[in-house]
């Protein structure tokens, strides 16, 4: 079993209460071999919210609020999910400030990218866990 990011899977779950289907995952998903998640709706936040981006090890909206605390919450449970579920790989969604591996945006909201992981990516990878994006399917 894989966890996926739901915005993959085609849930209008992003920010923008938009999607970005991955044909690859939606069959993952469709043949019961994945499970779609969101860490950021796990972490308590609703779609639509505020833009987000990791800015010198903090995620803060684009208006400024801090809200790292809560996405450290959120991809804690996501680590519990990933245990109680046995999974040792997950997709997640490139560049974003919780799922992004490798690359994410460098908090000015310029589309800049920097090296880095997201939030509960970070935390997965600490704890054994395969992250890949949908761009390395």
């Amino acid at each position: 079993m894989k966890l996926v990011s739901a915005c993959l899977a085609g849930f209008n779950v992003r920010h923008d209460a938009g999607n970005k289907a991955n044909k690859k995952v939606m069959e993952l998903v469709k043949r019961g071999e994945a499970i779609p998640i969101c860490p950021e709706q796990i972490a308590g936040f609703s779609t639509p919210r505020e833009a987000r981006e990791i800015k010198e090890g903090r995620v803060l909206t684009k208006t400024g609020e801090d809200v790292t605390g809560q996405l450290q919450k959120g991809a804690e449970k996501v680590l519990q999910m990933a245990k109680e579920l046995g999974v040792k790989e997950v997709i997640f969604k490139a560049k974003s400030p919780s799922c992004g591996k490798g690359k994410v945006y460098d908090g000015t909201f310029s589309g800049k990218l920097v090296e880095g992981n997201g939030i509960a990516t970070e935390l997965l990878l600490k704890n054994g866990v395969k992250v890949l994006t949908e761009g390395e399917l």
